[in-house]
C-alpha cells in the first residue's frame, strides 16, 4: 500500500504540473520564470506560503518542541511569516512596479553588471544548497516510514519535481505547490488526533509538556537568564538567529519571483502579506505534535534513536503513534512540503544563471526559442546538481545554513539601499559586502574548519575578558555584521559620488 500511494502521490504532482504547463503561452523567459505577470493573488499565496513551509519547517518546529522548547520549535515558522510580511510592506510592491525579473536585476541596474554578477553568487548557491538539503530531509523520512533507501527517495524526487518543473515553469511549480499545500493540511490534521491519543489526549500532552519544562513553555526567550536551559547565551543567540531568518529571508529570488508573477504591485504586496500570516498559522500544528511526541511513552530503544537522531520525530510519531494509513498521509504532507520548496528552489537557481548570468552578461543576443531551451537545461542541470549534493555531501544543511548567513549578511544591505537609495553607488556597494564579509568570517566557520580571527568580546558573560572559544559565539557578530554593510553602503556611496556617479533604475513606462 505504501508503495502504491507515493506512485499516485508523484503520479498526482507530474499532472497538475502537465495541465499547468498550458498555461504557458509562447514558453517565452517572461512565461517560465514569472509566470507572464498574471498569476491571481490566491495562487500566489498558496505557491509561496508552500515554498515557506519546506521539510525544514515540519520537521525542524516537531524536533525544536520536542528536544528543546516551544520559542526554538516555532522560531522558523514564526520568523519566515514575519519576513513574508515585511517583504510584502517595504520591497513586494517596489520590485513588482519596477518588472524585474529576478533578484539581481536591481542589482545590475544600480551596479553594473559585472559586480551584479559577484552579487549573484551566494544568491546561487544558497538555492542549491537549500535544494540538496530539501532532498536529503526527504530521502531520510522515506527510509524512516516507507524502510527505503536514502537514494531511493532522492532520485525520485529529483526526477519528478524536475520533470513538471521543465514542462511548465513557474505556472507548473505554483499548481503543483498549491497541491503539495493541501497535503500538508490534510497530512498533519488526520494524524494530530492520533498522534495525541496514543500520547494520552490532549490536555494530559498540554500540561505534561509545562509541568516538565516550566522555563521552556513560552514562545519568546525571557528578557534575563533564568536558569539552566535559558543562559545569556541562549538568548542572545535566539534573536541573532531569529534577526537572520526575518531579514535574510527576503533577499532570496525564490521569494521574489512569485512576488514579480503577480498581475499589480498591490496584489504583490497582498499576497505576501497573505502568505506570511498563513505560514505563521500553519506553525501550529506541528508545534502541537511536538508535544505530542514529547509525551508519548516511547520504548528504551526508540528513545535512544532519537535522541541521536532527533530530526526524525516527526516521521517517527506518524509510524508508531498513527495507524498505517495515517502514517501515509503524514508522510504526503512531508513530501507535498518538500517537493513544493524543492521545485522552487530549483526554478529559481536556473532563472538566475539563465537570466542574468548567459543572457544579462554573456549573450544578450539570445533569441526566445534559445533562452527557453537554456532556462529548461539550466533547471535539469541544478536539479541534477542537487541530487548528486545530497548524495555525496555530508555537510549539505551545514552549507545551506553558511549560505543563508551570506545571504542575511551580504545581500540585504545591498538589496536595501539599490532599491531605495538614488545614492547607491557600485564602490558603495563593494566596500559594504567586503567589510560585512569580513566581519561575518572573522566570528569563524566550523564548516571550513575557520578559526576566528576578530576577538569578539562576550559582552553579555560574567567573564568580560574571556573570548570567543571556538564552540558557540555569544557576541551577535552576523547582526553585527549586517548593519555594518547597512551603514557603510550609503555612507561610501555618498562620499565616493564624484568618483561613481549613481545609477538609476529603470521602469518600462519610464516612470521613477
Amino acid at each position: 500500500m505504501a508503495v502504491a500511494t507515493i506512485i499516485t502521490m508523484y503520479s498526482a504532482f507530474l499532472v497538475v504540473g502537465w495541465l499547468a504547463a498550458r498555461k504557458v503561452k509562447d514558453g517565452s523567459a517572461e512565461d517560465l520564470i514569472v509566470a507572464g505577470r498574471a498569476m491571481p493573488v490566491l495562487l500566489a499565496t498558496l505557491t509561496m506560503t508552500a515554498t515557506w513551509v519546506d521539510g525544514g519547517y515540519l520537521l525542524g518546529t516537531v524536533e525544536g518542541v520536542f528536544k528543546s522548547s516551544l520559542a526554538l520549535g516555532v522560531q522558523g515558522g514564526l520568523c519566515f511569516g514575519v519576513s513574508l510580511i515585511l517583504g510584502g510592506l517595504i520591497f513586494a510592491g517596489r520590485m513588482r512596479r519596477f518588472e524585474f525579473t529576478t533578484l539581481i536585476d536591481p542589482f545590475e541596474a544600480r551596479f553594473g553588471k559585472r559586480w551584479a554578477a559577484v552579487l549573484f553568487a551566494p544568491a546561487m548557491l544558497g538555492e542549491v544548497f537549500w535544494s540538496a538539503e530539501l532532498l536529503v530531509a526527504i530521502g531520510s523520512t522515506f527510509g524512516v516510514v516507507l524502510k527505503t533507501s536514502l537514494a531511493t527517495g532522492i532520485l525520485l524526487s529529483a526526477a519528478v519535481v524536475i520533470a513538471y518543473t521543465v514542462v511548465g515553469g513557474m505556472w507548473s511549480v505554483a499548481y503543483t505547490d498549491a497541491f503539495q499545500l493541501g497535503l500538508v493540511v490534510v497530512g498533519l490534521a488526520f494524524a494530530m488526533p492520533f498522534a495525541f491519543n496514543a500520547a494520552g489526549g490532549f490536555d494530559a500532552s498540554w500540561s505534561g509538556y509545562f509541568a516538565a519544562r516550566a522555563d521552556r513553555g513560552s514562545f519568546f526567550p525571557p528578557a534575563r537568564p533564568n536558569g539552566s536551559f535559558w543562559t545569556s547565551q541562549t538568548i542572545v543567540n535566539w534573536w541573532d538567529v531569529s534577526l537572520m531568518l526575518v531579514f535574510g529571508g527576503i533577499p532570496w529570488n525564490c521569494y521574489f519571483q512569485r512576488v514579480l508573477s503577480c498581475q499589480t504591485p498591490r496584489k504583490a504586496q497582498l499576497h505576501s502579506i497573505f502568505a506570511g500570516a498563513l505560514t505563521i498559522l500553519l506553525t501550529i500544528p506541528p508545534l502541537l505534535l511536538g508535544v505530542a511526541a514529547f509525551k508519548y511513552a516511547w520504548p528504551a530503544d526508540l528513545l535512544e534513536r532519537l535522541q541521536s537522531h532527533p530530526a526524525q520525530t516527526l516521521p517517527m510519531l506518524l509510524e508508531y503513534a498513527t495507524p498505517p494509513l495515517v502514517a501515509l498521509l503524514g508522510l504526503g504532507a512531508i513530501i507535498g512540503a518538500v517537493t513544493s520548496s524543492f521545485s522552487s528552489s530549483i526554478l529559481s537557481a536556473a532563472s538566475m544563471v539563465s537570466w542574468n548570468l548567459c543572457h544579462r552578461l554573456l549573450r544578450p543576443d539570445l533569441s526566445t526559442r534559445q533562452m527557453k531551451r537554456l532556462i529548461r537545461f539550466s533547471i535539469v542541470l541544478l536539479g541534477a546538481m542537487s541530487a548528486v549534493m545530497a548524495l555525496k555531501v555530508q555537510s549539505v544543511q551545514a552549507l545551506w545554513f553558511f549560505t543563508s548567513d551570506l545571504v542575511f549578511v551580504l545581500l540585504f544591505p545591498q538589496l536595501l539601499f539599490a532599491l531605495f537609495d538614488p545614492k547607491a553607488n557600485r564602490i558603495g556597494s563593494i566596500t559594504a559586502f567586503c567589510v560585512s564579509l569580513i566581519l561575518r568570517l572573522g566570528g569563524g566557520e566550523p564548516l571550513f574548519n575557520l578559526p576566528p580571527f576578530i576577538p569578539y568580546p562576550e559582552i553579555f558573560t560574567s567573564e568580560p575578558s574571556k573570548w570567543y572559544d571556538g564552540a558557540a559565539m555569544l557576541f551577535p557578530f552576523k547582526t553585527l555584521s549586517t548593519v555594518v554593510g547597512i551603514a557603510l553602503l550609503p555612507v561610501v556611496s555618498r562620499m565616493t559620488g564624484r568618483l561613481d556617479k549613481p545609477r538609476s533604475l529603470r521602469i518600462k513606462d519610464g516612470v521613477t
